[in-house]
C-alpha cells in the first residue's frame, strides 16, 4: 500500500514536471520568435468581466521567457490599484530553461508603493510590484492576479506586442459583459472578433498566435499598423458618484463641462486683483495677456488624482487661496479669471505626447491633459496653463497640431490645435570664428531658437550654469572647447524665442597636412549619422515636428594663409524638405551660409530608402572642408 502510494506521488510530480516542461521549456518555442527577440510571451490571459455599469473584476496572467540579459526591463510584475478598486490572489513564479519551477513568490515579496512622483501632492494611485532576478538566462516568469472594480471609465486595452524586441506565442483578451450592457469596440484590421451569447450574457474573445519579433525601425510612428490589439469602451458608466455618457464625444465632453459648473467662483479679493489689473488694458487680448501673466506668477503645477478629482477640477477659490493645482485646476482657475474679466473661455481635454483623439471612437483612455482655449473667429487663443514661462498663446510640439475635445455647455466638440510649420520651429544662428595659424579658434555664437525649438531649449534658461556647461560640452562637437560665458534669455516673454549667447575658445581647429590647413566648415550643426538601412521596412515614419535652421559663420583667416579652395554650392530638394550650403570670400574671411528645413509629414514604409539617401547626401554635404595655404 505504501509503495503504491509513492507511486502515486512519483507520477504525480512527473505530470507537474512534464506539464511545466510543455508550457515553459524554452527549447520548444518555436524558431521563428527567437529570431531578433528579447523576449517571448508564452502565454497571456486577460478576461474582464463587467457586472454593472460600476462594478467589474479583471483576471489577468502572463508568462514571459526572458531570453538575455537585454530583456530584464521586462522581469517585472507591476499592476496599479487606486481607493476605488482592489488587487488580490496575487500570484508569482520563477521557472529555469526547462521549465523546472525555481522559486514561488510569496504575498509579502510583492511591494506596495504609491505611485506618486515628486510633482503630485495628492493621489489615491498605489502600486504592487515585483522585480524578478535570476542571473542565469533564459529563464521564464509567471504570474497573475484579480482586480475588481468599484467604479471604472473604460475597459482594459489589449496589445499583446509591447516592443519591436516581444514575440508572443499566445495572447488572448475576453471581455464578458451583461447583454443589457452597450459598449464599443475599435481593433486593428484582420483581427477576428469571437462573440456567444450564453442566456444574458455576451462573451467577445480576442487571440493571437505566433507572433514574431520585429526589427526596430527608426523613427516609426508604431507598432500599431501591423500587431493586433483592441480597444473597448462602454457606453455609460458610473465612477465614484458621478454617472455619465460616453457613448460619443459630445456625451463625454458634457459629463466634463458638468464636473466643472460649480467650482468657478473667485474669492472677493481675487476678483478685486482682477478688475485692477486689467482696469487699463483696452483689449480682451491684452487682458487675456495679463492675467495669464498673473497666472504663470502665482501659481504652481502639483497633480491631484483622487478618484472623481482626476477629472473635476478642485475649485478655483482654493487654487486662489493655494496657489497651485494640477492641470485641469488651474486651466479651471484661469478660466475663471478670464470670466471675471469679461472673456468666455472652455477647457480643452487632450492627449499630450499621444495620438490625436479618434474622431469616430470615444473613450477616455485618449487623453491625459487639459488646456484652455479662448474662441475667436480669427484669432484664437490656447493657454498651456501649467507652464510658468511659455507665452501666451503658444503650445509645445506634444500638444500641437492635435485633434483635442473642446468642452461646451452643449457638450463635446472635437477641433484641431495650432500647426507650426517648420518656419515657425527655427534655430538661427549667426557664428564668427577668429583663427589662428596655430589652429586655435575664438568664437562667438549667437542664436535664436524659435516654436518647437524654443521649447526644446527652454530648459537650459532655468537649469545651473554648471548643468547648462555640461549640456552644452555634451552636446557640441567643437575640438578641445573651452567655455568663457553662456547665457540663455528670453527677452519677450510675449513671444515663444529663446536667445543664446556663448563665447568659445578652441583648440586643434584645422586638421593640417605639409604647409596648408583643412577647415570643416560646418562647425556647429552638422548631421552626425545617417538612419540606417531598414529592408522591407514595414511601419510608417515621422518626425516629432517640421523644423529650419539657419546658420551664418564667419571664419577670419591666420594671418599668412589665403584660401586656396572652397567647395561649390550645394542645393539638395526632396518631399522630405531643403538644403542648401553657400560659401563665400571676402578679403581675408570665408562665409558659410547653410539652411536646413525639413517637413514634418507621416510617410509610408515605401519612401523611407528616399530619406535616408536624402539626409546621407546631408551628411556628406556637412563635412565639405575649405583648404587655406601659406601666402608665399
Amino acid at each position: 500500500m505504501k509503495l503504491n502510494i509513492i507511486g502515486v506521488f512519483i507520477t504525480l510530480l512527473s505530470l507537474n514536471y512534464v506539464q511545466a516542461q510543455e508550457n515553459y521549456d524554452t527549447a520548444k518555442i518555436p524558431a521563428e520568435l527567437l529570431k531578433n527577440s528579447t523576449i517571448v510571451v508564452r502565454n497571456e490571459e486577460q478576461t474582464f468581466t463587467v457586472k454593472s455599469q460600476s462594478s467589474a473584476v479583471k483576471s489577468y496572467k502572463k508568462a514571459i521567457t526572458i531570453l538575455s540579459k537585454n530583456g530584464e526591463d521586462y522581469a517585472v510584475m507591476s499592476e496599479a490599484y487606486d481607493n476605488l478598486s482592489s488587487l488580490y490572489n496575487i500570484k508569482a513564479t520563477m521557472y529555469d530553461s526547462k521549465g523546472v519551477k525555481i522559486k514561488s513568490y510569496k504575498s509579502t515579496d510583492f511591494k506596495d508603493q504609491s505611485i506618486s512622483s515628486s510633482g503630485n501632492m495628492y493621489d489615491s494611485y498605489r502600486l504592487k510590484r515585483l522585480v524578478f532576478l535570476n542571473p542565469v538566462y533564459p529563464y521564464t516568469i509567471e504570474y497573475s492576479y484579480e482586480k475588481s472594480y468599484n467604479g471604472f471609465l473604460g475597459y482594459p486595452e489589449w496589445g499583446p506586442v509591447s516592443s519591436y524586441d516581444c514575440a508572443v506565442e499566445k495572447s488572448s483578451y475576453i471581455l464578458q459583459l451583461p447583454q443589457d450592457v452597450t459598449f464599443r469596440y475599435l481593433k486593428s484590421a484582420g483581427l477576428k472578433t469571437d462573440s456567444v451569447l450564453a442566456g444574458n450574457k455576451l462573451t467577445y474573445t480576442w487571440k493571437c498566435e505566433n507572433i514574431p519579433s520585429f526589427e526596430y525601425e527608426p523613427m516609426s510612428t508604431g507598432l500599431q499598423n501591423i500587431t493586433p490589439w483592441v480597444m473597448a469602451s462602454p457606453d455609460k458608466f458610473e465612477y465614484d458618484n458621478s454617472k455619465g455618457s460616453v457613448d460619443n464625444w459630445k456625451n463625454l465632453g458634457l459629463w466634463v463641462y458638468q464636473l466643472s459648473a460649480d467650482v468657478q467662483t473667485l474669492p472677493e479679493t481675487t476678483k478685486a486683483t482682477v478688475k485692477t489689473l486689467v482696469a487699463a488694458a483696452k483689449t480682451d487680448k491684452e487682458k487675456i495677456a495679463i492675467l495669464y501673466r498673473y497666472l504663470q506668477s502665482n501659481t504652481r503645477y502639483v497633480n491631484i488624482s483622487l478618484g472623481i478629482g482626476g477629472f473635476k477640477p478642485i475649485a478655483a477659490q482654493k487654487v486662489a487661496n493655494v496657489n497651485y493645482g494640477d492641470c485641469k485646476a488651474l486651466s479651471n482657475y484661469m478660466k475663471t479669471l478670464l470670466a471675471e474679466a469679461g472673456i468666455k473661455s472652455n477647457l480643452v481635454v487632450l492627449g499630450a505626447d499621444m495620438p490625436s483623439l479618434k474622431k469616430d471612437f470615444s473613450s477616455f483612455g485618449q487623453a491625459n491633459h487639459m488646456i484652455l482655449c479662448i474662441p475667436s473667429n480669427t484669432d484664437t487663443t490656447w493657454l498651456e496653463c501649467t507652464s510658468q514661462y511659455k507665452p501666451v498663446g503658444f503650445l509645445g510640439s506634444s500638444t500641437a497640431n492635435k485633434t483635442v475635445l473642446l468642452i461646451t455647455e452643449a457638450g463635446g466638440q472635437l477641433v484641431k490645435t495650432p500647426v507650426y510649420r517648420p518656419e515657425d520651429n527655427y534655430q538661427n544662428r549667426v557664428t564668427s570664428v577668429l583663427l589662428s595659424e596655430e589652429g586655435n579658434a575664438e568664437i562667438k555664437i549667437n542664436t535664436l531658437f524659435g516654436s518647437a525649438q524654443y521649447d526644446d531649449n527652454l530648459n537650459m534658461m532655468l537649469i545651473e550654469p554648471t548643468d547648462q556647461r555640461k549640456s552644452l560640452m555634451n552636446r557640441m562637437d567643437v575640438p578641445n572647447m573651452e567655455i568663457l560665458s553662456a547665457t540663455f534669455t528670453q527677452p519677450d516673454k510675449g513671444k515663444p524665442e529663446l536667445e543664446e549667447h556663448l563665447l568659445l575658445k578652441s583648440s586643434q581647429m584645422m586638421s593640417q597636412g605639409g604647409d596648408k590647413l583643412f577647415l570643416t566648415l560646418n562647425l556647429l550643426n552638422r548631421k552626425e549619422s545617417v538612419p540606417r538601412k531598414v529592408e522591407n521596412r514595414k511601419t510608417s515614419f515621422a518626425l516629432p515636428y517640421g523644423f529650419k535652421d539657419m546658420d551664418e559663420i564667419s571664419y577670419t583667416l591666420p594671418k599668412g594663409y589665403k584660401v586656396e579652395f572652397v567647395p561649390k554650392d550645394i542645393l539638395l530638394e526632396s518631399e522630405f524638405g531643403k538644403y542648401t550650403a553657400n560659401i563665400t570670400v571676402k578679403d581675408n574671411t570665408i562665409i558659410y551660409k547653410r539652411t536646413q528645413l525639413i517637413n514634418s509629414n507621416t510617410y509610408g514604409p515605401e519612401k523611407y530608402k528616399s530619406l535616408v539617401d536624402f539626409y546621407k547626401k546631408i551628411y556628406l554635404a556637412d563635412k565639405q572642408k575649405a583648404i587655406l595655404a601659406k601666402v608665399n
